[in-house]
């Protein structure tokens, strides 16, 4: 940076005096072309409103082709998609999880069907099909890495061949996506994208999510049911791991990585989007999206703006977009 004017010939608040300055030279500007909305289908009727996420419900089939149309009437340009299975319908190893006529298989096909242009990612993980709450295959306590890898290779297959056209694996299994890469290019699905959960911490951050799929309360820590996600998901304390989790996504096959959570994590997505020319995606969770929410409700903060200042913050990081549960009501904001 060159050197600096000393006051008073230089005055900063002259490029804030007006909004139109403001506007003028700001240096990093939100749109809806930013934004991946984050989105729960579940098996039923209509609309089931979500306790823990205000303003949130699960949508059916219907409703979630409905929800494709406005994403492509507001300019969002991709949607998320996360499922609600009854729990009489899991069991240990999620086998419901590759259904090529199960619920994600019809809410996709659905979904292209009603709106082409909207982009649908999803997430390739067992602990929303488990009765255990994992994302893997569990044996003595343990959860299985190669094992579980056999079943979401299973998984990601229907899920492409129903028309989805990102897969977002968040199971964080060592070799998960070079799996992916192979299996799609001997099916011929070359043109599939992977977006890899390449940075996914294990964060306290995701609770009403839980309580959105239906996941409940991982087990107690027996020995059949380990009672975290610590021995796959990352150390909130860990940096330079995360800098090595993302090379080994990019060189196994990734065209785009992700940080979650998101703004605990702002420092992480920085330093990613510094050290790779690869697009890099922000999650704003569960629990980041229903602490504003309860905020604006009790009139602690102003909702709408704390909106877009989180949203903002993440591209001033550098991300490519972000996931986000305020999607639509972020885009109507923005004036789309």
């Amino acid at each position: 940076m060159p050197p600096l004017a000393a006051y008073p010939a230089l005055r900063l608040r002259r490029l804030r005096q007006a909004d139109w300055i403001r506007r003028l030279v700001r240096e990093t500007v939100l749109t809806p072309a930013d934004l991946i909305w984050s989105m729960v289908v579940h098996e039923g009727e209509g609309q089931v409103p979500v306790a823990s996420m205000p303003g949130v419900a699960r949508l059916s089939v219907d409703e979630a082709a409905k929800a494709a149309v406005e994403a492509r009437r507001l300019g969002i340009p991709a949607i998320a998609i996360f499922p609600h299975i009854d729990m009489a319908r899991k069991d240990p190893t999620g086998s419901l999880a590759a259904d090529p006529d199960g619920l994600i298989c019809r809410a996709v096909k659905a979904m292209k069907d009603a709106a082409p242009e909207v982009g649908i990612m999803c997430d390739v993980a067992l602990d929303p099909f488990t009765d255990h709450g994992h994302d893997g295959v569990i044996e003595q306590g343990r959860i299985l890495n190669d094992a579980t890898i056999e079943r979401l290779v299973e998984q990601a297959l229907v899920q492409a061949k129903a028309g989805c056209d990102i897969l977002a694996p968040s199971d964080m299994m060592d070799g998960r996506v070079g799996a992916l890469r192979t299996a799609l290019e001997a099916e011929g699905l070359q043109d599939v994208m992977i977006m890899s959960y390449a940075a996914k911490y294990a964060s306290a951050f995701y609770g009403p999510y839980r309580d959105a799929i239906g996941s409940g309360k991982l087990g107690t820590g027996s020995v059949d049911n380990p009672g975290d996600k610590k021995t796959y998901q990352m150390d909130p304390a860990n940096t330079e791991e995360a800098l090595r989790e993302v090379a080994l996504d990019i060189a196994e096959g990734a065209d785009m990585v992700m940080v979650k959570p998101g703004l605990p994590y702002l420092d992480i997505l920085r330093r990613l989007v510094e050290a790779y020319a690869l697009p890099t995606f922000a999650f704003q969770v569960s629990g980041e999206y229903a602490m504003i929410k309860a905020a604006g409700a009790n009139g602690w903060i102003d909702e709408d703006r704390a909106i877009l200042e989180s949203l903002g913050a993440f591209k001033r990081a550098g991300a490519a977009g972000t996931i986000t549960y305020f999607a639509p009501h972020a885009a109507r904001l923005l004036g789309a």
